[in-house]
């Protein structure tokens, strides 16, 4: 069985983080393991804080698995510091970890300044050089390129700066990297604009009618690192990953008193 692995934060709602990221490793048929960066004290209606992993935390937990497990595919997603965002460039580089999709998160859905301004731009510099597929949503996208980011031009422009931005070191990767700006806030759709370095690569589906849910660039951006390891080039895995995310959707259950979580554990249908 192929083993991924996610280094994000807890969220002990089970809607987001590292728990539905397993979640959604198992789903797409892979074993999941997981080092978390942060503890979030949340639930679904906000975050209200969190206590971030120390760098020797954080390397402790990641280094007995991969020494362990053959690791296919790589999530990252809340990385707060400067010093935790080293210690997993040092070790994705080290240990030349494959298929790395990485998540910008900032934000919470609720509001919640999750990283700050300094490790903003060490994550530009030092991790997404590093990363295969990079998944911001618009405001993400917004912030990593200093440029709101409000209409489909808007995420096309985005999508091609990022992946500039991230081809800007020597890595070696620069010959597989892609940016995927995320539209799930656009009004008459939700449509993601990728772009791989030589083309542009357009995702739409229908925006489906629910209570506002949280996890969902969680989901994606896992289901995504899952398919890659799989085999998917990254046009495909993107765009199953995106249907597997309309169906979680449709089907998250109606719990909690703000934003549903979604259920991530059921199979994708295709």
């Amino acid at each position: 069985m192929l083993t991924v692995m996610s280094i994000a934060g807890f969220d002990p709602s089970g809607g987001a983080g590292t728990l539905a990221d397993i979640k959604t490793f198992a789903a797409m048929g892979c074993f999941g393991t997981a080092a978390v960066t942060s503890l979030t004290f949340q639930n679904t209606v906000a975050v209200y804080g969190a206590s971030h992993q120390t760098p020797e935390v954080l390397r402790a937990q990641i280094e007995p698995v991969i020494a362990d497990f053959e690791i296919a595919a790589v999530k990252v997603g809340m990385t707060p510091t400067r010093e935790l965002i080293e210690v997993v460039a040092e070790i994705i580089e080290k240990k030349r970890l494959p298929n790395v999709v990485v998540d910008t998160v900032i934000r919470s859905t609720s509001g919640y300044d999750l990283i700050d301004d300094e490790a903003v731009g060490f994550l530009i510099e030092r991790l997404l050089p590093l990363a295969d597929v990079i998944t911001p949503n618009m405001a993400e996208a917004g912030r990593l390129t200093g440029s709101e980011v409000k209409d489909l031009d808007g995420m096309k422009w985005a999508a091609e700066r990022i992946h500039e931005m991230s081809a800007a070191s020597k890595s070696r990767r620069a010959a597989r990297r892609a940016a995927l700006v995320k539209g799930g806030h656009l009004e008459d759709e939700a449509t993601d604009i990728l772009f791989d370095g030589r083309a542009f690569h357009i995702f739409r589906s229908p925006k489906i009618a629910t209570r506002e849910t949280h996890g969902t660039g969680c989901a994606l951006s896992s289901a995504i690192a899952a398919l890659l390891a799989r085999g998917c080039d990254i046009p495909e895995a993107v765009a199953r990953a995106k249907r597997y995310l309309s169906e979680l959707l449709r089907a998250a259950p109606d719990i909690g008193h703000g934003a549903r979580p979604l259920n991530s554990g059921i199979a994708p249908r295709a």
